[in-house]
């Protein structure tokens, strides 16, 4: 923090202090320095472990699938391990059995649907920019563009109806529509 102050400081002072901060500051500002000569012992390297257990593991490397899922099955009914069931995105109440007997009778219709343009006739090319411009609020540059780039969305989640409106469009322009 800097101080004003009517009288001249000598330059011995100014250095004095100086010094004297820095030698506060010093030991606040100290950085620890760690040796890498002796790493920190990672989990199953260990020297120190029992000889039996390494021999275990020796011979558990040397199992194939089919034998390793077999020890695994024996350790589970030997040492009465249950089988821990992943958790699943399971059907709410008791309402679910008699719901979904009745989707696979009848399949449920789509009721919202993406407007595609496959292709478009290079004769109508002009009238199909325009009525993508007008649908899709674009301007003239970006409907060029999407045009030209087709096979592309033109709408996503639209109703059936809308849908089917739009298709009838730019089919009458000369555009290849489909209904996904």
């Amino acid at each position: 923090m800097l101080r004003f102050s009517s009288k001249l400081m000598s330059t011995t002072t100014v250095a004095a202090r100086q010094s004297a901060r820095m030698s506060v500051a010093a030991p606040m500002c100290a950085r620890r320095w760690y040796t890498t000569e002796n790493p920190l012992p990672t989990p199953g390297s260990s020297a120190n472990a029992d000889p039996k257990i390494t021999a275990i593991v020796d011979q558990i490397e040397g199992l194939t699938l089919l034998q390793t899922s077999e020890l695994v099955a024996q350790l589970k009914t030997r040492l009465n391990i249950q089988d821990i069931a992943m958790p699943v995105a399971m059907p709410t109440a008791g309402g679910a059995a008699p719901a979904a007997a009745a989707e696979e009778e009848k399949p449920a219709e789509k009721t919202e649907f993406n407007v595609k343009i496959e292709k478009v006739d290079a004769a109508s090319k002009a009238k199909v920019i325009r009525e993508v411009k007008n649908l899709a609020g674009l301007n003239l540059v970006e409907a060029k563009k999407f045009v030209e780039s087709v096979p592309k969305v033109l709408k996503d989640n639209v109703s059936k109806e809308d849908a089917e409106k739009l298709k009838k469009a730019l089919e009458a322009l000369g555009a290849t529509v489909v209904l996904e």
